[in-house]
């Protein structure tokens, strides 16, 4: 029968052991835990690191969209002023042109021979056989001296009569610089021959080719006629 110290050894001897294998269970599970963790900081840290790319990417083509949309709104702004000074240019071209229109009533003969023109003019375009005259009232006696020659020579060329009158109670203002308006069926029908509204008109026909002489070819322009 064993002592009272061999019990005593043996029960020393068995709490070491346990103690050992504590210690050894204790650092496995701290090396695992010390293993995971860092894996799980790893994995963390890649993540926050992409997130953090990410975000710089965005940030960093935001960056780029921005410059490009200033630089586009730039340029529309460039093109802009300089059509609205082309524009501007145009228009004052017309001005200046429209004002010359107000000294062609100066050259008698020449305005008188214009005169004659537009009345003829005219009445090919309304063809009816009796047309009302509107002038301004210091060119009635100008319309009167053409009246017959432009009829004459409307009713040669179309083999129909034409009677044609002046209006002697309306006038076109004084400010207009020349020309004439048409009337027929009672004043239904209007025909404006002004020297304005030729102008008007022409320079509606040929502003490409102005624009092109003064700015030259239209780099954007794809179709042409």
């Amino acid at each position: 029968m064993a002592s009272d110290d061999d019990v005593q050894k043996q029960i020393k001897h068995m709490m070491a052991f346990i103690e050992q294998e504590a210690s050894e269970r204790a650092e496995e599970i701290d090396a695992k835990a010390e293993e995971e963790f860092n894996i799980e900081k790893g994995r963390l840290v890649h993540q926050q690191r992409l997130k953090v790319m990410e975000y710089y990417e965005r940030k960093e083509k935001q960056v780029d969209m921005n410059k490009k949309i200033q630089s586009s709104n730039l340029l529309n702004q460039a093109r802009l002023r300089i059509l609205k000074s082309q524009e501007e240019h145009i228009q004052n071209l017309l001005t200046e042109t429209e004002q010359r229109l107000r000294k062609v009533g100066q050259d008698r003969q020449k305005y008188q021979n214009m005169l004659e023109a537009l009345v003829t003019q005219g009445l090919y375009q309304l063809l009816e056989t009796k047309v009302t005259v509107r002038c301004k009232e210091s060119d009635v006696a100008l319309v009167e001296l053409v009246l017959q020659p432009a009829v004459a020579r409307y009713t040669k060329e179309t083999g129909k009569p034409c009677v044609v009158d002046i209006d002697k109670e309306k006038f076109l203002p004084v400010d207009t610089s020349g020309g004439v308006e048409l009337y027929t069926h009672g004043g239904k029908i209007k025909l404006n021959n002004t020297l304005e509204a030729r102008l008007a008109m022409i320079s509606q026909q040929i502003l490409p080719e102005i624009r092109t002489r003064l700015f030259g070819p239209n780099v954007n322009r794809k179709f042409f006629e």
